[in-house]
């Protein structure tokens, strides 16, 4: 396992790395993640530590953006009935909230719609049109889907239906048939940021409808939801998307929406206490994204746009509740897959496919992450329903996953989706052809061995003259981390350790103090196995992320232990 891999200490804060802290008025650790990261002392790292709304990239070049303004603004004047449908994730979800909310706001009649990962699945499918057909609309917004979807679009123009597509995923060489086209991948829009997710394109495209409409609407309002929808898609947190998600996160933090306040409260998050992309990535949005993993994604969509305390509370423990079943589903696939893995011997394959009957397709997509967790290697998961196998791929980080299922229709088989995650469909008789192509094309791209007894690499070390409590809340200054700029993985240098525990699940409790006499919580995943042998170290090394204790409050700090050894 890998917590069970030395730890390759970094060298201390150098000169640079100190003056740059006098400079900033930061701690030395903060300075020498700033250092290692390329970062200096100029407005450049100030304007990254301090994001403001003022950096936004200036919208005017977005292609489609004005023609789609046009459209929807005309809609809402004539009172016109729109239709707006969007994808069952959490991007999906808050685009919908967002222009459902902003028309209503200004007037419109507006009827939210939301995919169906059971019924029509993915994007704007036949199933998906016959629904927006049904509600009557003279005008559809898609969001977080539709790029892709011309004969859909092509049937609904047929139908009299004007369409607006809001999108951020790759754009085929055909032109697409609508009256407007949100898409910054668009070979001819020329807006330079093209990492916005839908709900950061929602967002521009409603203070386009403010600027026509109704200048006193303040959009910023649907900060939070911009926030949720980004961290949760997993695109890069640099440009647009830091300073769009570090307001939502300060939203989120001091006047959440009822719904959001409620989850939370159910989860046991103090948000008074500090967001962080991980509060959204690990507490809110997998709420959220339960109910689409087990039917309808529809009560998340009423849970964010629920206005009164009642309504917010009932749908709060409605998810909480979803959430409790998609765990229950997923330890239980995932104990299965495990038990396949190592009766069948494909823990010495490249890689990992495993698939059966019965199992809930909509969590094969965790299983898959578990299973690259646990052993390193791409993992692809199918769920059998009778004839048809839908799946789910995975890998470690730099994987090309679309690149190895493209060496694999042989199987027969078919996919979708980018390098990072994909979506597999493939039949029962056809897995073990798919499983051998599959391996044959990790290894032949070199991939599928596990690096045993590796280094661990820490980004940095807390430096001596750091308090930890004065780092956690420094490195508050990085957030939002994820894509493009991580949380940095930090060793803590000859901590005393008072006790180790394993807990439920197989996760380690680890209780420290720092050289400075500060305690220090761990907490490890996975890693209760290695209990006893941490409790007989007198001193360790610990490696893994630091941040504020927030179950026991004040100045307690708490680290995600991702490795010991002794000191």
């Amino acid at each position: 396992m890998a917590a069970a891999c030395m730890i390759a200490l970094p060298d201390p804060a150098g000169p640079q790395a100190q003056a740059l802290a006098r400079a900033l008025g930061v701690t030395i650790t903060l300075a020498d993640v700033l250092h290692r990261r390329g970062r200096g002392d100029d407005d450049e790292t100030r304007r990254f530590l301090d994001p403001r709304l003022g950096q936004l990239t200036p919208p005017h070049e977005m292609a489609g953006r004005a023609a789609a303004v046009d459209r929807i603004a005309r809609a809402i004047r004539a009172r016109e009935r729109i239709a707006i449908f969007g994808d069952y994730d959490c991007d999906g979800i808050t685009s919908v909230a967002i222009l459902t909310e902003v028309i209503t706001a200004l007037g419109g009649d507006i009827e939210p719609l939301l995919a169906d990962r059971f019924e029509g699945g993915y994007g704007l499918t036949d199933e998906a049109a016959s629904r927006v057909l049904e509600a009557r609309p003279s005008l559809l917004i898609t969001c977080d889907c539709g790029s892709s979807d011309h004969p859909r679009l092509e049937r609904l123009r047929a139908a009299g239906v004007d369409v607006v597509v809001i999108d951020h995923h790759l754009v085929p060489d055909e032109p697409i048939p609508v009256v407007a086209f949100l898409n910054p991948h668009r070979p001819d829009c020329p807006f330079p940021y093209k990492n916005l997710s839908s709900c950061g394109l929602a967002l521009s495209l409603a203070a386009g409808l403010r600027a026509v409409l109704d200048s006193r609407l303040d959009v910023r309002r649907w900060l939070d939801l911009v926030a949720i929808g980004t961290v949760a898609d997993v695109v890069p947190l640099d440009g647009d998307n830091r300073v769009l998600v570090r307001a939502g996160m300060r939203m989120i933090q001091s006047s959440p929406r009822p719904g959001l306040r409620w989850l939370a409260s159910l989860a046991n998050v103090a948000l008074d206490a500090g967001v962080t992309s991980d509060t959204i990535a690990f507490d809110i949005a997998p709420r959220l994204n339960a109910p689409g993993r087990l039917g309808s994604a529809r009560p998340a969509l009423d849970l964010l746009m629920a206005s009164d305390a009642t309504r917010a509370r009932e749908g709060a423990a409605q998810l909480e509740e979803l959430r409790t079943q998609r765990r229950q589903i997923q330890a239980r696939i995932a104990a299965e897959a495990l038990e396949e893995i190592e009766r069948e011997g494909f823990c010495d394959d490249p890689a990992i496919v495993v698939g059966r009957q019965g199992w809930h397709p909509g969590v094969v997509g965790i299983v898959a992450a578990q299973l690259v967790e646990r052993f390193g290697r791409p993992a692809v998961v199918v769920a059998f329903e009778g004839a048809t196998g839908r799946g789910s791929a995975r890998g470690p980080a730099g994987s090309r996953l679309y690149d190895l299922l493209s060496r694999c229709k042989d199987a027969p088989m078919s996919f979708g989706g980018h390098q990072a995650a994909a979506g597999v469909h493939v039949g029962p008789e056809a897995l073990d052809r798919f499983r051998g192509l599959f391996n044959a094309a990790v290894q032949g791209m070199g991939g599928g061995e596990r690096a045993e007894g590796a280094a661990r690499q820490a980004e940095v070390r807390l430096h001596d003259g750091d308090r930890a409590f004065d780092v956690v809340e420094d490195l508050a200054r990085l957030e939002p981390c994820g894509v493009t700029n991580p949380s940095p993985v930090m060793v803590v240098p000859g901590v005393t350790v008072l006790r180790a525990q394993a807990v439920k699940g197989g996760h380690l409790q680890v209780k420290m103090q720092t050289p400075a006499g500060e305690p220090l919580h761990g907490f490890g995943l996975s890693m209760g196995e290695r209990a006893a042998e941490i409790s007989a170290l007198a001193r360790a090394n610990v490696l893994g992320r630091l941040r504020r204790d927030t179950w026991r409050g004040g100045n307690a700090v708490a680290m995600r232990v991702e490795a010991v050894e002794p000191a």
